[in-house]
């Protein structure tokens, strides 16, 4: 009786760990969303021109324009969550969202989740006042420098800074740009999207771009093993590049015309 007990338990036991590890393989996103009727997609709030509120206070921007793409192709209603640099990722490998916007490449990121086409040109630059000489990253010794904790600027900024910089870190792009902007920092390190609406509203100030630390397009990221959904992606934007929605997205959000060869690694 004790070894039937035994065997009975160890054959239960092995009918349990089969049926979970079918159940993680045929897991599937795509089949989760369709089945929840929503697309929920991390985006920044406050990330103009990609994503911040309009007078209607719903998020508009060109990640909007194309995460509604994406929620269309699948026949979903898009569900935009505010995420922040420091809890974007989490937030995907938690499922509390099935796909991220405007992430850009990382080795270290890729270990823990995937990358699907890039959808918009990206870059990141260091933003001073004219008066200020800067020409490189030694020149970022002695100097006060705002950037937005846990993104790719931070990441970017901190691998060639001087020691003897003061990097203050905030937790939105707003802050960061309102530090820059009353004189609290010397300087901002922030992608050319935000960039572009400092050096073309604070004629005051006369900021220029100071030079480049990082280029790299954006891309829409998503959770590892989750080939339907990445080819979804990857199709509904080079349908887009076709047809010419993502240029016009582009000459209405960033105002300038859509070049192919920026969305290239």
């Amino acid at each position: 009786m004790t070894i039937y007990k035994t065997l009975r338990s160890s054959f239960a036991a092995l009918l349990m760990i089969s049926g979970t590890s079918i159940g993680v393989a045929n897991a599937d996103a795509i089949d989760d969303i369709t089945k929840a009727g929503v697309l929920n997609v991390g985006v920044f709030a406050d990330f103009p021109p990609f994503s911040s509120a309009s007078a209607d206070m719903t998020l508009k921007g060109y990640d909007m324009d194309v995460a509604q793409a994406l929620a269309d192709a699948l026949k979903v209603k898009l569900v935009p969550v505010s995420v922040t640099g420091q809890n974007r990722i989490p937030y995907l490998t938690e499922h509390r969202v099935d796909l991220l916007m405007s992430v850009g490449y990382s080795k270290e990121r890729e270990q823990v989740i995937d990358f699907a086409a890039a959808y918009a040109p990206y870059y990141i630059a260091v933003i001073g006042p004219k008066a200020l000489e800067v020409k490189g990253k030694d020149d970022l010794a002695g100097k006060s420098i705002a950037v937005n904790r846990g993104t790719l600027e931070d990441t970017s900024l901190t691998e060639v800074v001087p020691a003897s910089a003061d990097v203050k870190r905030f937790d939105n792009y707003n802050s960061v740009i309102q530090a820059f902007i009353s004189g609290q920092t010397q300087l901002m390190v922030v992608g050319n999207d935000v960039g572009a609406q400092v050096l073309a509203r604070q004629e005051a100030l006369a900021p220029e771009q100071k030079f480049q630390l990082l280029t790299s397009p954006s891309h829409i990221a998503l959770n590892k093993k989750e080939d339907r959904l990445k080819q979804a992606i990857n199709d509904t934007v080079a349908k887009m590049l076709s047809d010419g929605s993502l240029n016009k997205s582009s000459e209405a959000w960033l105002k300038t015309p859509l070049n192919p060869e920026n969305l290239k690694d």
